[in-house]
């Protein structure tokens, strides 16, 4: 496993994270999750990223009872709030109640003191930035989280976001967007402002859902037990099923036999090959899934390379996000 800081900060992380979220407390069961944790820190994965979201909080407590015991200086944690959590009004946003309430919420069912770094799950239109910001600020100040960051902020958002974490002195280290070979979505301007204000990526979806492996193919239905059959991820994989692009896709298969890898691996090594990326995500349902992913870490693509896959996606590649 390789590791990188995360932005400018003095946060080092494995550079291949392990995420839960639609697989703990949803989509496996729990031995299995808890398995597939195991397998993580055997390969050397230090960084779990989580939400007080996923699966109705139930991700966050399979993740603190699969870390139980587990040397705490020894792992990153990260965690997110934004999203409701409850029935209640105040039970979403970014509200300063919903804020402080929610990072109790996660350290109780994380069973730790404290989590490396808390995240903006969205940006909140709703209430103040100001009033945000310095409830991270309290939280940072109180030992509950080390390092502020965000996910999906626009560029605009992490400009002004930025701006007041330096006026209230608070680690504001990084944005967690969506990210792969098929959605390049950030790299127009959320890269170079989250450059500027040292601020690191922590990508999901590096394989666009499963897309990039290859197990979806053009003509066919999906695969049982895939996440274009489940509820939760259908959602967010049904742009990318189209026969063009998983056509393209399979053309990506001598590509990536040709640079000894798997598609999976193929896929995490190419968002890694962006010096703004310090880590990448990956879910498991399943150990061996984690140990083939975590093979394209220290993977180098050579620039030929990176062309023919540029090639290959052409027009299926989404470079400016869909108007909402």
């Amino acid at each position: 496993m390789n590791f990188r800081h995360l932005g400018r900060s003095g946060l080092v992380v494995s550079e291949i994270s392990f995420g839960n979220w639609l697989t703990h407390g949803n989509q496996v069961e729990e031995e299995a999750a808890l398995a597939c944790v195991r397998a993580a820190l055997e390969v050397g994965i230090t960084t779990f990223d989580t939400a007080d979201v996923y699966a109705e909080t139930k991700a966050e407590a399979v993740l603190g009872r699969a870390l139980k015991g587990e040397r705490r200086a020894g792992y990153e944690l990260f965690t997110k709030v934004f999203w409701p959590t409850g029935p209640g009004r105040n039970d979403r946003g970014l509200s300063r109640k919903h804020v402080l309430e929610s990072i109790d919420g996660s350290l109780r069912r994380l069973q730790t003191d404290y989590v490396d770094l808390y995240q903006a799950h969205r940006y909140d239109p709703s209430t103040p930035l100001e009033e945000t910001m310095l409830a991270f600020a309290d939280i940072v100040r109180q030992g509950k989280a080390l390092y502020i960051g965000v996910s999906e902020w626009s560029a605009e958002q992490i400009h002004a976001g930025a701006k007041l974490a330096r006026e209230l002195r608070i680690p504001f280290i990084s944005n967690q967007p969506q990210y792969s070979m098929l959605w390049r979505v950030i790299e127009s301007q959320v890269i170079p402002v989250s450059d500027a204000e040292g601020m690191g990526q922590i990508v999901w979806s590096p394989l666009a859902q499963g897309v990039l492996t290859g197990k979806y193919r053009p003509g066919q239905p999906p695969p049982a037990g895939s996440r274009a059959r489940d509820s939760r991820g259908a959602g967010f994989i049904k742009d990318f099923l189209t026969d063009d692009v998983l056509t393209r896709v399979q053309q990506l298969q001598p590509i990536a036999k040709d640079a000894g890898l798997t598609m999976a691996q193929l896929a995490v090594a190419w968002v890694l090959q962006n010096p703004s990326v310090s880590s990448a995500i990956i879910g498991a349902s399943r150990p061996e899934q984690v140990h083939d992913n975590v093979k394209a870490s220290g993977v180098k693509l050579d620039a030929e390379l990176r062309q023919r896959i540029d090639a290959v996606l052409g027009p299926a590649i989404v470079r400016t996000a869909p108007a909402q």
